[in-house]
């Protein structure tokens, strides 16, 4: 277990407390430095039990309030963190200051974001082009890792993976993934060696009647402007019926309901 820290921090001049602030609210300042910040309890312990598979654990720094510091849950994590992990115990007032979760238990921590290098991609993956709501990133994140798709590939005008407000929506999912970021489309279709599928509203091809048995690469677009020429013009569209006439669905849930298609058809038909 960790030893206990003496020292309060009190002011927000510290320095890793001002590294905190920039981490948690600026997106450069998050590539400039490699880093950023889980927040809450159930993120840290995503984070640990991933350590369990790869032999380390990613923390860098351990931050946490001094009233969550006999919190039976921020307890357990300390306990399973090893002794060269620093943990610093902050004034209530100053961490409630730079926090970006409402009302919890007051525990977040930096790790270093990984940075795997792409190579050959012959087994199923998911591929954002230019997402950019870090709500419909994390749940395509955490959507894939629950049917059990590994390989994430972003290209440069995706929101960051590893942000935040990712983190959060993703619910810790990154932990479970191979995740690429800042890819162009060249990198793409140098990389991906399996056919390349994406939603489209000018197909008749209805995604029930596609084989999605072997594997693929679904592609999900950008919110407004939907998958680009490039990856488009390489890609087999499939449309998701819409019988009610709308415009489109939310990249989330078309995301969602073309991996869980692809599952039922493996596992269920």
């Amino acid at each position: 277990m960790v030893s206990n820290p003496t020292e309060l921090i009190t002011s927000d001049k510290n320095a890793t407390v001002k590294l905190v602030k920039a981490l948690l609210t600026q997106a450069r300042q998050r590539k400039k430095h490699g880093q950023t910040v889980l927040e809450g309890v159930h993120l840290l312990d995503a984070a640990l039990r991933s350590s369990f598979q790869t032999e380390q654990v990613p923390f860098s720094q351990v931050l946490l309030a001094e009233s969550a510091s006999a919190h039976a849950e921020v307890r357990q994590i300390l306990a399973r963190l090893p002794t060269h992990i620093p943990v610093l115990i902050l004034s209530d007032t100053l961490y409630q200051s730079i926090r970006s979760l409402g009302t919890g238990v007051d525990i977040m921590a930096i790790i270093k974001v990984p940075t795997p290098s792409l190579t050959t991609i012959n087994d199923d993956c998911l591929i954002l082009n230019d997402v950019q709501d870090s709500g419909n990133v994390g749940t395509l994140l955490r959507t894939a890792a629950a049917v059990g798709i590994h390989h994430i590939l972003c290209t440069n005008a995706t929101a960051q993976a590893w942000s935040p407000k990712t983190l959060r929506a993703g619910m810790g999912a990154q932990f479970a993934l191979t995740i690429y970021e800042g890819l162009s489309t060249q990198d793409i279709l140098d990389h991906v060696q399996i056919p390349l599928l994406a939603t489209s509203s000018h197909t008749d091809t209805l995604i029930y009647e596609h084989d999605l048995r072997a594997p693929i690469a679904w592609v999900m677009g950008h919110e407004g402007q939907g998958v680009c020429d490039e990856l488009i013009q390489c890609a087999t569209p499939i449309a998701l019926p819409q019988p009610n006439g709308q415009e489109s669905l939310n990249v989330a849930i078309a995301g969602s309901l073309c991996l869980y298609e692809t599952l039922r058809q493996r596992q269920y038909s």
